[in-house]
């Protein structure tokens, strides 16, 4: 047993969307038993910025879903997409 470092791409509803605020509201609601471990804002398209976000969660059964449904659940989220998992070095 042990840590995963999960990458996650959350999308934004609009090009609006303040994302230092946004990224406030999904560290709040961040599992017990995960962390934030990292994050960045990365371009997209037409000037749509994604957050991504790197969450270190347990190598359990279920591994980023509560995660996942937790920041889905935040106003202003449009898409919560992982895009990478692996041991962190």
């Amino acid at each position: 047993m042990g840590d995963v470092a999960a990458t996650m791409k959350i999308m934004p509803e609009s090009v609006e969307t303040d994302l230092d605020d946004l990224k406030s509201k999904l560290e709040a609601v961040i599992p017990e038993g995960a962390s934030l471990f990292g994050s960045k804002i990365e371009p997209v398209a037409f000037g749509l910025k994604a957050l991504v976000m790197v969450i270190m969660v347990g190598d359990i059964e279920g591994g980023t879903e509560q995660v996942e449904t937790a920041f889905a659940a935040v106003p202003g989220v449009e898409s919560v997409q992982v895009t990478e998992v692996g041991r962190p070095l």
